[in-house]
């Protein structure tokens, strides 16, 4: 009789989750047929051939919207643990939202499941005392960015960087420039990206299109574009404009790669974004706006010298980024501008730009995820000295 498949569970909060794993799980299916994958997460992963438990990525759960879904993700991981205990589960992978997750993982590991974290939680940038849990709850973290790798491991934890998926990915450049064309005419052509959270969306929107309407005061013929992640994020960033973007914005829904490859600068939301840019070598502003006490509160516990990932990855600013911010457009408007007239900055950036995403060449995230899991699924041991084989 043939043996049952291995399950294993993958748990996404938030949209940039669903993208995350979608690839490891279309892995899964694709190369190991003794392993099921099961989902709480979105559409991405559903399209990549997980059996869906329940649908939990379609918004992000943080700040005060976070704050009124306490009850729900809590009645969230009580319907988890039931199916768990039902169905035996070889592997879980939270994926991301570590105060999500987190609680979930501490639940399942005493049940006898293997914990493989995709995507390591951010504690070198806000909370390294945190170490201690990690190791508690954790038997692997797949990071994301190259340092990633090394300070988890010089704290006790099993780790590997297995790239981003954003940057390993290939990009059809004749398509890209086909669809470009197609996008509005102007010049500078600057791409906005209000985030993909309706949090996002609400506390940012207002001060980017701010700060593209002070750009095009200077510059008449700029042209803007906004890409919304989806229709539902289409209709929200209407909602907040009062159905109406302003004089010389335009809006589409779906390729990002696309409006990235039309515009000569990008004015987004902090977030994965931001190497969206960095892998087609376009400057980008990050921007992340908050109330003032916020923003004082949170350059108490940030550690990090930098908040965007080109930033981070690169070890020193060469982008500018206003994260977290708590100012007018202004200094926004200014930054694009100096950028966009100062040809010998605009290319020293592209430059440092192409480093970045060189950094991560090589790497494909779907596939040395999925190696990590099967092996973890399959019962065998995984150290760090075992992850260094696995390229």
């Amino acid at each position: 009789m043939e043996a049952p498949r291995k399950v294993v569970l993958f748990t996404a909060q938030e949209p940039s989750g669903d993208a995350h794993a979608a690839p490891v799980i279309a892995r899964l299916r694709e190369a190991y047929p003794d392993i099921e994958p099961v989902a709480f997460g979105g559409p991405k992963m559903e399209a990549a051939g997980a059996r869906m438990l329940g649908r939990t990525a379609d918004d992000g759960v943080m700040g005060l919207a976070g704050a009124k879904k306490i009850f729900e993700v809590r009645a969230l991981h009580n319907k988890v643990v039931r199916w768990a205990r039902e169905h035996p589960v070889a592997v879980h992978v939270p994926v991301d939202s570590p105060s999500a997750n987190f609680p979930l993982c501490a639940r399942l590991k005493p049940m006898g499941v293997r914990i493989v974290n995709l995507v390591a939680p951010q504690l070198w940038a806000w909370a390294p005392w945190r170490i201690g849990k990690v190791r508690r709850i954790s038997d692997v973290l797949l990071c994301l960015l190259p340092f990633e790798e090394g300070w988890f491991r010089s704290r006790g934890v099993t780790a590997k960087f297995v790239g981003h998926p954003v940057l390993g990915a290939l990009l059809d450049r004749k398509a890209l420039a086909e669809e470009a064309s197609h996008l509005p005419a102007g010049a500078p052509r600057i791409l906005i990206l209000p985030g993909s959270r309706s949090a996002e969306v609400r506390k940012n929107l207002a001060l980017l299109l701010d700060a593209f309407m002070l750009v095009r005061g200077r510059m008449a013929s700029a042209t803007g574009l906004i890409v919304a992640s989806s229709e539902a994020n289409a209709e929200r960033i209407l909602a907040e404009v009062g159905g109406s973007l302003p004089f010389g914005v335009e809006m589409t829904t779906g390729n990002i790669d696309a409006g990235v490859a039309w515009c000569d600068l990008a004015i987004a939301v902090s977030g994965t974004v931001s190497l969206d840019c960095a892998r087609q070598a376009k400057p980008v502003i990050g921007v992340y706006r908050l109330s003032a006490a916020e923003v004082f509160g949170a350059k108490l516990i940030l550690r990090a010298p930098h908040r965007l990932l080109p930033n981070i990855i690169a070890g020193r600013r060469i982008v500018p980024e206003f994260v977290p911010y708590a100012g007018n457009a202004e200094p926004i408007a200014a930054a694009a501008l100096e950028l966009l007239t100062n040809g010998v900055r605009m290319q020293r950036t592209r430059e440092d730009l192409k480093g970045v995403a060189a950094s991560f060449a090589g790497r494909d995230p779907g596939r040395i995820s999925a190696e990590v899991v099967a092996r973890m699924a399959r019962g065998e041991a995984v150290t760090n000295e075992i992850l260094d084989g696995i390229s």
